[in-house]
């Protein structure tokens, strides 16, 4: 075994929200939508109609706050 690893409050969020990005994605794209224009409509205008209803993707992406999804967002691309 290895060293028991603890994990904070902010990298267990940044992981729900990477991984409801990801969710909402493939909802976005099963519908037919552009995901990347769905996504930076909503974050940009914060009108969560951008978001598909269809299988809670828009619940399940505005349980977070716009600004934390952005940093999440950008921390995974200036990592």
């Amino acid at each position: 075994m290895g060293e028991t690893k603890i994990f904070t409050t902010d990298e267990i969020e940044a992981e729900l929200i990477t991984e409801t990005i990801k969710e909402v994605v493939e909802i976005l794209e099963e519908r037919g939508y552009n995901a990347k224009n769905q996504l930076v409509g909503y974050l940009m205008s914060g009108d969560p109609g951008y978001i598909s209803s269809h299988k809670e993707a828009r619940n399940k992406l505005t349980k977070f706050e716009r600004t934390r999804v952005l940093e999440v967002l950008v921390d995974k691309f200036i990592k």
